[in-house]
């Protein structure tokens, strides 16, 4: 085997196969220091968003939508793995939203929700992507802490609970939505959490970011 050929398989190994313009590797970055809501914005009803023990605390008048303006990547992600710790109390209702922007009241029109749900009278469960792909099976309880991951690559959006793949969607090329949802669309933009209702009390701790483009 020549040198040029050795030289080849050994960018290759050390590529691992990635495909071009994907990092072969890259590091889970914090967006919550655990202590204060510093790179996060919230509109109205800013009080239904607390910090203690860790932990980001959604309960309040709502709604409300605590948006991540930080420094990480400019608060701007199109491809990425994103994942939370979560609990939820009995009845809670909450959500997190990916690829959206920043708004001082209402819900978020851009991007997609990634539901937190195991016992609101709302059927669609957690791990759903909200009204899109809708998961009606419990696959964890309240008052336990699990992992809810989402994972953007092109057009694909990959839901995860507790490393359980629950929701495996590919958005059509020039997909049009209905009235009022034109912007529920992948395209770029940042993360919010949601505070749905006075009755839902949801505690998120260890949210960790992987941008990938």
């Amino acid at each position: 085997m020549n040198k040029i050929i050795v030289s080849a398989v050994v960018v290759f190994l050390l590529m691992g196969a990635a495909p071009a313009g994907r990092p072969v590797k890259a590091d889970w970055i914090p967006l919550f220091d655990g202590k204060t809501l510093n790179g996060w914005k919230v509109g109205d009803n800013a009080g239904t968003f607390t910090v203690d023990s860790g932990c980001i605390i959604a309960h309040g008048d709502g709604p409300a939508h605590l948006f991540y303006v930080g420094d990480v990547h400019g608060h701007d992600f199109k491809d990425f793995d994103l994942k939370a710790d979560v609990m939820t109390r009995p009845g809670s209702n909450s959500g997190i939203y990916i690829h959206t922007a920043y708004q001082e009241k209402d819900w978020p029109v851009k991007g997609y929700e990634v539901q937190v749900n195991n016992s609101h009278t709302d059927w669609r469960r957690t791990g759903s992507l909200y009204g899109i792909e809708d998961v009606k099976e419990v696959y964890v309880k309240d008052n336990v802490w699990f992992t809810e991951s989402v994972s953007v690559r092109g057009k694909r959006i990959v839901i995860r609970i507790n490393d359980k793949t629950v929701v495996d969607y590919t958005e059509p090329e020039n997909v049009k939505r209905e009235k009022g949802s034109e912007l529920r669309v992948l395209s770029s933009g940042t993360f919010a959490l949601q505070g749905h209702d006075p009755n839902s009390k949801v505690y998120f701790k260890d949210i960790m970011v992987r941008p990938l483009d």
